[in-house]
């Protein structure tokens, strides 16, 4: 491929500090990558990015701003027809992932947003979590999703811009489902490419120790930012029951997750994008109306 045929992508990898030789391994998985010409940040989330790839250049933010901010952050000094947002915990072991991914949006325009298969490289049994469906089925059978696993998304530059980015106000936890919620409202799809591979650690996202409250403030500050205000209690009640269903022998933890929906009515959750009517009906014939 000439190099003027390349597509050009910006990559974002959002790190802490804390787990350099992970954060390295994401990195040189990223600077493999043939068949594509690269801008590469390494944005420091309260944290002096240092010991960086040759190819990547860093990005210090003063504080820890949350992961979707940061992610903002640096979207913000790369350039590129594509930006693809890896973790550093992630890694993509093919060498020609992003132009196998980039060969999918060429061939089906409809297509706004991507988030391949994660596998545990070590072998550990994957999450199903991973697979952003109700019905999971066979993980390596594509198909459109109305959220994604954000640890490796790949959007076409455009789009990237007329959603606004990611929902900066979560800090954690829900922000890859406005993500493709608001993907849906732009007229596209987001994608979930069983045959296309990210490798993860199999870890629980439980173990962040705000995981609980965040979890469900941010269940209703998706429903305000997101849904005509008719769908929003459909929305927070349908998980409501959901997470009573589950943790009903947990008492303390169902306690602190309706704490955590009192706080997402009453707290400030930034400004809102309302889809409209139309991008509901959509979701619904695609198989998953926005209020589960």
């Amino acid at each position: 491929m000439a190099p003027h045929d390349r597509p050009r992508v910006a990559v974002v990898s959002l790190s802490q500090g804390t787990r350099p030789d992970d954060l390295r391994r994401g990195l040189q998985s990223v600077l493999a990558q043939q068949g594509v010409e690269l801008d590469v940040v390494c944005v420091g989330n309260g944290w002096e990015p240092s010991g960086l790839p040759e190819g990547v250049r860093a990005l210090a933010l003063p504080e820890n701003v949350g992961i979707p901010a940061g992610r903002n952050a640096g979207a913000e000094v790369v350039t590129g027809d594509y930006v693809f947002f890896l973790d550093d915990d992630a890694s993509i072991p093919s060498d020609t992932f992003l132009r196998d991914a980039i060969a999918l949006f060429r061939a089906d325009p409809s297509l706004g947003l991507l988030q391949p298969r994660v596998v545990d490289p070590s072998g550990a049994a994957n999450p199903l979590r991973w697979v952003p469906r109700i019905r999971k089925g066979d993980p390596t059978e594509s198909s459109p999703v109305f959220s994604v696993w954000e640890g490796a998304v790949l959007l076409p530059t455009d789009v990237w811009r007329a959603v606004g980015g990611w929902g900066g106000p979560y800090f954690y936890a829900h922000e890859g489902i406005e993500l493709a919620w608001r993907v849906w409202d732009a007229g596209r799809r987001a994608w979930y490419a069983g045959d296309l591979v990210a490798h993860h650690p199999a870890i629980d996202p439980a173990r962040h120790a705000e995981y609980v409250r965040l979890n469900a403030r941010n269940r209703v500050w998706l429903a305000r930012r997101n849904l005509p205000a008719v769908l929003r209690p459909l929305y927070v009640g349908s998980w409501a029951a959901i997470q009573t269903a589950r943790w009903w022998r947990r008492p303390r933890q169902l306690r602190v997750w309706f704490a955590g929906v009192r706080e997402g009515w009453a707290s400030d959750c930034g400004p809102s994008r309302t889809m409209g009517w139309l991008t509901i009906g959509r979701m619904t014939l695609a198989g998953r109306p926005p209020v589960v």
